[in-house]
């Protein structure tokens, strides 16, 4: 059904609906693939996609911006088609987010590659005793004769072990706390790194824990300068935080397209099932849900593409409501298909599964709650 009415809302120019029409075409003969091998269609997918031209939209050029817009309707077209196409996309444009903003010409040799296809990268910030709180990293990195030398662990690292490099974030201790952390370009094929770990969670997505043992990284490596990684992760964060939102919004919009078709074919007592004023009350619950969503998410990309430095408060309150929304608009879909709702192979149900993890990383809802909090105190 794929309601598109949105696009003529004054938040996107002419190359957005082109570029959204242009993706729905792609994804309509590309996707969904086959999950089986999660790591081989990942690959896959970032070779497609980059081969199609849409990574291109994932990084910028130097002395260029990010345009959030493209980046939210790309993150919402392809979650509605099939969540690891979203993944995918989306790792390539996060986990080289930093060299983006604030890489060198050499770094950026590798941001070429990910738009391309040619390379996969990864965001390698959570350790397993600091998810949210950043500032408590113990991942080190020493300073030595000609670059650095990081210790530590990563875990829940997207990518990790399919990926061929990382932005990695580690303690410099040029100040304590979240002041003393920089950021690193780190190839996957350097001596000391070891994937420690291959961690299944209940939708598919290559994650992994990771181990640093005396990794040796050339000054080169540093991206900006020592001590401001956590303003970098901020940075990244502050442009693709809403894009989580858009990627919710699009699982939500095929949930709601799901239950429509479910209700208008199933019937009971000889009429349709969406005949009964109890279920068009929950059909009505999920578009406000979505347009209110949409509207949000939209918002803070808008707001971002017009130049605002930060948009922390517009991502956070777009992200925290666009999830939450979703698992509420998914719950719905899959309750309206009674049974069916729950077996192995429905789309709500894959839904279901696909929309949780999106409450929780690049920063969990209660944490979106504090930063809005905070925005008004």
């Amino acid at each position: 059904m794929n309601d598109r009415s949105f696009l003529d809302w004054p938040f996107f120019e002419t190359r957005h609906r082109e570029l959204s029409a242009a993706l729905e075409e792609w994804a309509a003969g590309h996707l969904p693939v086959d999950h089986s091998d999660v790591d081989a269609a990942c690959k896959g997918l970032v070779r497609d996609l980059g081969a199609a031209g849409f990574l291109r939209h994932s990084g910028a050029d130097a002395g260029e911006t990010l345009d959030v817009r493209s980046l939210c309707l790309i993150r919402e077209t392809l979650s509605r088609h099939d969540a690891l196409a979203d993944f995918a996309f989306a790792m390539q444009g996060l986990g080289m987010g930093a060299v983006s903003l604030f890489g060198t010409p050499e770094q950026r040799l590798w941001l070429k590659k990910t738009r391309e296809g040619r390379a996969i990268s990864a965001f390698a910030l959570t350790e397993p005793g600091s998810g949210s709180d950043v500032a408590n990293s113990t991942t080190m990195a020493e300073k030595v004769g000609g670059g650095w030398r990081l210790s530590g662990e990563k875990t829940y690292i997207s990518n990790g072990g399919i990926a061929d490099l990382y932005v990695i974030f580690a303690r410099s201790g040029e100040a304590p706390g979240a002041r003393g952390l920089s950021a690193f370009l780190m190839p996957a094929d350097v001596a000391g790194l070891e994937i420690a770990e291959r961690i299944t969670v209940m939708a598919p997505h290559p994650l992994a824990r990771l181990k640093l043992d005396q990794v040796f990284l050339p000054d080169s490596a540093l991206i900006g300068t020592a001590g401001t990684g956590f303003k970098l992760a901020m940075s990244v964060l502050d442009v693709f935080r809403s894009t989580v939102g858009a990627a919710a919004l699009g699982m939500a919009r095929r949930a709601l397209d799901e239950a429509l078709s479910r209700t208008q074919s199933r019937r009971i007592q000889g009429e349709p099932l969406s005949s009964l004023q109890l279920v068009q009350g929950h059909l009505a619950d999920m578009a406000l849900k979505i347009d209110a969503a949409a509207l949000l998410v939209y918002r803070a990309a808008w707001t971002k593409d017009q130049g605002a430095a930060r948009v922390s408060r517009e991502a956070a309150m777009a992200k925290l409501y666009a999830t939450e929304a979703a698992q509420e608009v998914i719950d719905a879909a899959l309750q309206l298909h009674g049974g069916d709702g729950v077996r192995s192979g429905m789309k709500v149900e894959e839904l279901y599964r696909d929309i949780r993890a999106l409450r929780i990383y690049e920063g969990a809802s209660d944490v979106q709650r504090v930063v809005i909090a905070r925005s008004l105190l």
